[in-house]
């Protein structure tokens, strides 16, 4: 069962928030910089939300600097205190080599799509 979300553009980035059997999927799509990651760390908010789980969609993330790296480490401890997880999914391959280049997929799963994303 799945709902449907809103998705905020702010600049070069939007974000699609749906709801998958009790997991957050986040669908980004354009750039994640410092001018528009705001717009995912308000996305990636569990203020309140006990063992949140969370899927991102990385594939139609077209570019991700330092910015982007601070907001997944940043959500990734906070979801992990508060004992849920947080996953990403399709990484595109510009984004995919930022992420192996910081060790971030040594931290946070990364799977090839999305359904292996959601999978338990």
């Amino acid at each position: 069962m799945s709902d449907t979300g809103q998705a905020e553009q702010v600049g070069g980035l939007s974000v699609a928030v749906t709801s998958t059997d009790g997991i957050r999927v986040l669908a980004p799509a354009g750039e994640i910089d410092h001018h528009t990651g705001d717009q995912l760390r308000r996305a990636l908010d569990v203020t309140g939300t006990a063992r949140p789980r969370i899927v991102i969609d990385m594939s139609q993330v077209t570019f991700m600097d330092s910015s982007g790296i601070n907001i997944l480490i940043a959500a990734y401890s906070t979801v992990t205190e508060a004992g849920g997880w947080l996953r990403m999914a399709a990484c595109t391959d510009s984004v995919q080599r930022v992420l192996q280049l910081v060790g971030i997929d040594d931290i946070i799963e990364c799977h090839p799509t999305l359904p292996a994303a959601l999978t338990p």
